[in-house]
């Protein structure tokens, strides 16, 4: 492989190159959608380098015949279960191996499905554990259960927790990221793997944050927020309203860029879900549903000039009206 083909691309580019081939795989691709998918490709080098490795990954599926590659190209819900369908078997293996070597743990990490619990994407669920405490899941998240007699330990694997700690238990409580530690006193809080670190809004109480590579910690108090990277936190900025509305089914955002709510969108459907530059940066204010995101789309149309484009139904822009 060149050293071009091999970087690394986007988890939003690798889903649009998933969606666009299990498109024309179908055989029912048009000629509309053949020419779209050309102009995709060469819209953005990394479009093409997720294309060319996306085939580099069909070859070594190879020899695990049809249904692992199908596996790889329904969704990561469907790898999961055509893995287990599959069971211990030799297309099983191969399917695990060949899914690590091409998307890595930035993309598609095996800690994600060996997780204790994990939500597919557009799944929340809501966690009671043994000592009271109890965590909503957001999409596409993952965590392991570390209790032991000395202390309760969350390893947040993937996406995002929103925590409500138990009081009855004497044990330090502590969420634990490839970043660093965070440490609850008798407190509610979120907690976000994102690219760039780990986010910590405090809701109630105050939670107290060490990256990975220091000694000393920091105290969040009610009403803040940070990111948090192995070797720093970023400054102390105040809750944005409705920072937990997730939990209840809404994405609520004031005066936030359009691109930006469409990338939030995008954590709950499968597929790709982009905005047109045009439109990009037009401001936005309002509550969206997360478990409709079509509805959540079509709430744009009567506010901004902007019209949704569909191809396939994964594979949804929006776009300028004309």
């Amino acid at each position: 492989m060149s050293p071009v083909s091999s970087k690394p691309v986007s988890a939003r580019v690798l889903d649009a190159a998933i969606a666009w081939q299990l498109s024309l795989d179908s055989g029912a691709g048009s000629a509309v959608e053949r020419e779209e998918f050309a102009k995709w490709h060469a819209a953005h080098e990394e479009h093409a380098r997720a294309w060319q490795q996306l085939g580099m990954l069909d070859q070594r599926f190879s020899v695990a015949s049809g249904p692992a590659r199908v596996a790889l190209l329904q969704s990561r819900e469907g790898i999961r279960r055509r893995v287990r369908k599959l069971g211990s078997g030799i297309a099983s293996v191969l399917l695990v191996i060949g899914v690590g070597l091409f998307a890595g743990e930035r993309y598609l990490p095996l800690d994600y499905w060996l997780a204790d619990q994990r939500t597919a994407t557009g799944e929340q669920r809501t966690l009671r554990l043994a000592d009271g405490t109890v965590i909503n899941l957001n999409t596409h998240s993952a965590l392991d259960v570390r209790f032991d007699e000395k202390q309760r330990r969350i390893v947040l694997r993937e996406g995002e927790i929103r925590i409500e700690t138990g009081h009855n238990d004497a044990r330090p409580f502590i969420v634990e990221t490839r970043d660093g530690q965070m440490r609850a006193l008798g407190t509610r809080f979120l907690v976000k793997r994102e690219d760039h670190g780990t986010r910590l809004s405090v809701l109630q109480s105050a939670v107290a944050a060490r990256p990975e590579t220091l000694a000393d910690e920091q105290i969040l108090k009610e009403g803040q927020q940070v990111l948090m990277q192995r070797d720093s936190l970023g400054p102390l900025l105040a809750l944005t309203p409705g920072s937990d509305a997730w939990t209840r089914g809404m994405l609520v955002v004031d005066n936030v860029r359009l691109e930006d709510l469409v990338h939030e969108l995008d954590r709950y459907r499968p597929g790709h879900l982009g905005v047109d530059p045009a439109v990009a940066d037009l401001r936005i204010t309002g509550s969206f549903p997360l478990h409709n995101t079509d509805l959540a789309l079509s709430a744009l149309l009567p506010t901004l000039p902007v019209q949704i484009e569909q191809h396939t139904p994964w594979w949804v822009t929006v776009i300028a009206k004309p």
